[in-house]
């Protein structure tokens, strides 16, 4: 029995016995999504990937707009009933008494949920902290590693904003230098993209910035190639996980990489303002909290969580999404997401102008998607669509990727991506 199925029998288990702590398992609604789990529960994720009847009791999980048709769940995933139900539990609770319930019950519940996620990221325990977002988790790193003024970074241009900036206030404070690749994507060859990065080492490069997915398309780097190479050279490899944790099916452990940061409110669909870092534990001692803590050289993961007064609500809350999580397997959620990619894209390609900016499939795809129509501004066409057929999307524009990015979620069926699909011919038969 695979580990992910093992896995999600445990949760459908606890789930099914806890239905009176989470008043959503104990509606109508509730009953039949337990109950379609555990009809299904034998089925891979290759056969439920189009099963409409399966997704669509997923979708009634979710307490989604059913006029708005979010296409936008990369920037932040919407949380299921029961997550939204445990915030406001947790909240109410700590509302009754703060100093009481928020630290002598409820913060006693962290060492259970860094259980639980090391458990889904493939690591031990004491290798994960938890925080607020992929950007502290990896300005914990970018800030804290021991660099010093001529020590390489390698990045590329293509990563994210918040972490591009860490990175050059961290050149112009301290002199370290920025080595800059910048890729033309999509690529769907694993050795070009590692070349690319192989190239830029030399006996200065202390660090490289792996960005695991590009958000802004999908493309999906070699990352365990590429950390390999780094580490052969003595080079630390430090991961952003924001968009391929809970959306790929993988093991940080089996990525080779010192660190790692993710927000789980995105493909864990977790509460907004949660995150997690993971930091090898031989590389602990070295490196610095962002934030400042009683012994900073200390080898213990727990010296990266010294935030203050956080929302606990929110921080455990989180350990409702994981079950959620893997109620439905990150396999299945991976096969189903390509699945809709490739629902929608094959539809649209058909349109007149139509042009896909992002790799088709694995390894080099995920279920994100850019897309742009020949000579229409992607703003334009974004706001079109809002407007006229109430579709979210994104418009993007950054170095040298441009378009319109589409993120279904599970909850997203073949009907809407049909309205996405049927808005889209609309606008080119009404521009003719």
């Amino acid at each position: 029995m695979s580990t992910d199925r093992r896995k999600f029998l445990r949760t459908l288990a606890g789930a099914i016995g806890l239905a009176g702590g989470a008043p959503f398992y104990a509606t109508a609604g509730g009953q039949r999504f337990l109950d379609v789990l555990q009809r299904q529960q034998g089925a891979s994720a290759r056969q439920l990937a189009g099963d409409e009847s399966f997704w669509r009791q997923v979708k009634l999980a979710y307490s989604v707009s059913p006029s708005i048709l979010n296409l936008n769940n990369g920037g932040v995933s919407p949380q299921p009933v029961v997550v939204q139900e445990a915030v406001e539990r947790y909240n109410r609770m700590s509302n009754e008494l703060p100093t009481f319930y928020m630290w002598r019950v409820l913060d006693k519940g962290r060492e259970p949920l860094r259980s639980k996620l090391a458990t889904l990221a493939g690591c031990s325990p004491d290798e994960i902290a938890i925080n607020r977002n992929a950007s502290e988790a990896l300005e914990t790193v970018i800030f804290g590693l021991q660099l010093k003024a001529g020590d390489e970074v390698v990045l590329t241009r293509q990563d994210y904003p918040n972490m591009i900036n860490a990175w050059k206030q961290r050149a112009h404070r301290d002199g370290i230098v920025l080595k800059w690749l910048s890729f033309d994507f999509p690529i769907e060859d694993d050795g070009a993209i590692v070349e690319a990065f192989t190239s830029a080492f030399t006996p200065r490069t202390k660090v490289v910035h792996i960005t695991h997915v590009i958000n802004w398309n999908g493309q999906v780097l070699p990352a365990r190639k590429i950390a390999l190479e780094a580490r052969r050279r003595g080079i630390e490899a430090l991961v952003d996980g924001a968009h391929s944790f809970c959306q790929l099916d993988f093991e940080i452990s089996g990525l080779e990489c010192d660190y790692f940061g993710t927000s789980l409110h995105k493909w864990l669909c977790a509460p907004f303002g949660s995150g997690m870092l993971y930091v090898r534990q031989e590389k602990i001692a070295a490196l610095y909290p962002l934030f400042g803590a009683p012994e900073p050289e200390s080898g213990d993961i727990r010296k990266f969580e010294n935030l203050g007064t956080r929302s606990f609500a929110i921080e455990q809350a989180i350990g409702q999404a994981i079950d959620f999580h893997l109620m439905i397997g990150t396999n299945r959620k991976q096969e189903r997401l390509q699945y809709l990619k490739n629902y929608w894209v094959r539809q649209a390609e058909k349109i007149p102008g139509f042009q896909l900016h992002s790799p088709s499939s694995p390894p080099h795809g995920c279920g994100i998607a850019l897309f742009s129509l020949q000579e229409v501004g992607n703003q334009e066409l974004s706001e079109w669509l809002f407007r006229n057929h109430q579709i979210h999307t994104v418009s993007i524009e950054w170095e040298k990727i441009s378009g319109i990015r589409v993120t279904p979620n599970v909850y997203t069926l073949t009907e809407d991506l049909d309205r996405l699909v049927h808005a889209l011919q609309d606008y080119v038969e009404n521009r003719r």
